[in-house]
């Protein structure tokens, strides 16, 4: 089923988590931002943007979960297009946001 239909400005999705509260998290590659998604409702419940555009993943971590982790790109860019994204390929850490990942699960081998 269809959960979330993405703004323009949002571009394209990427990597996605889970918060603690079921709310969906989604990198927005060349949208610059990672948004939250009540997959309930299908509304859009937070919207973190980012210094460079290439978002492409999310993930908790920390020693609760607290902290979100976000990857960016940088391939394909060329010199000017790197000169004018600084931060592009960076990884960010985000803090304050008032939500926790949950565990990862661990599988024997």
């Amino acid at each position: 089923r269809l959960l979330y239909h993405l703004e323009r400005e949002e571009q394209m999705p990427d990597g996605m988590c889970i918060d603690a509260e079921g709310k969906l998290w989604v990198a927005c590659i060349d949208g610059g931002r990672i948004i939250r998604i009540d997959p309930e409702t299908g509304k859009r419940i937070q919207t973190v943007r980012l210094p460079t555009p290439r978002i492409t993943s999310c993930c908790f971590g920390g020693k609760d979960y607290s902290e979100m982790y976000v990857t960016s790109a940088y391939d394909g860019l060329d010199k000017t297009a790197l000169a004018k994204e600084p931060h592009a390929g960076e990884i960010f850490k985000i803090t304050g946001l008032g939500v926790k990942g949950i565990p990862q699960n661990f599988y024997a081998a």
